[in-house]
Formats: C-alpha cells, structure tokens, sequence
C-alpha cells in the first residue's frame, strides 16, 4: 500500500493576511483556493493566495496538531518559519511575560514582588501615621 501524505500548508493572500491548512494534495488545494470553489471561504476574497509554506507529513495527528498549533502564531512567529529562520522562530517563541517561569526563575519576578510590596507597605505606613 502506498505511503498518504498530509501537507501543513501557508498561503499569503491578496491583503497580506496569512492562512493555515490542510490538505493532502498542496497544488489542488491552491488551484481550489485561487480558483475560489466556495465564496463563503476564508480566502475567497482574498484572492489571489501565494503557498509561501508547506510541509509534508506521514503521520496524520502530528500533522492535524502542527496546523493547529501554527494558526495560534503571531504574524511575526509565522514569518520565521516561512524564512525558515530558526533564531527568530525560537525568540518569538520565548514568553516574555513578567510572570514567566523565566523570570520567577531568574529572581526577577521575587525582585519585582518585594519592592512592590515595600512600596505599599511604606505606604499603607505613611497612611497610618497620618490617621
């Protein structure tokens, strides 16, 4: 029995706007999405689309997850692997939240808590000294 494949796919629309999917056949499915088979679809008027990415599969839930997980990117996230720039994929890849496992592991967020808390506790004194 021959090998199926899935293709993870990236078109770039008309208006600059990325779409993510899924298809087992990369150029039908780019002649359909250009062609504009259905007008209630996310790139009918967003036509032309450009595939700028695809990758193939063999495994069909790792492809299903990897689509799902690629339409929760940022533009500038989706733009690396396009480019295929690894370094800027992992920096957008990075939390940069102040609560980040990062930054309760680095101290910062600990920092950060005690000096917020001095302040209000200064405060909450200076406060009661004036009642």
């Amino acid at each position: 029995m021959p090998t199926k494949f899935l293709y993870v796919y990236i078109l770039k629309c008309a208006d600059g706007i990325y779409y993510t999917g899924l298809t087992n056949n990369p150029e039908k499915r780019l002649l359909e999405h250009n062609t504009g088979i259905n007008p209630e679809s996310y790139t009918y008027s967003r036509r032309p689309v450009e595939m700028v990415y695809c990758e193939r599969f063999t495994d069909y839930d790792l492809a299903v997850k990897w689509e799902k997980r690629i339409k929760d990117w940022s533009r500038k996230k989706k733009e690396a692997l396009i480019n295929d720039n690894l370094d800027k994929l992992i920096a957008y890849a990075s939390c940069k939240n102040e609560t980040s496992h990062k930054n309760i592991a680095s101290g910062k967020l600990l920092d950060s808590a005690r000096s917020s808390n001095s302040d209000s506790i200064s405060k909450e004194n200076l406060d009661a000294g004036s009642s």
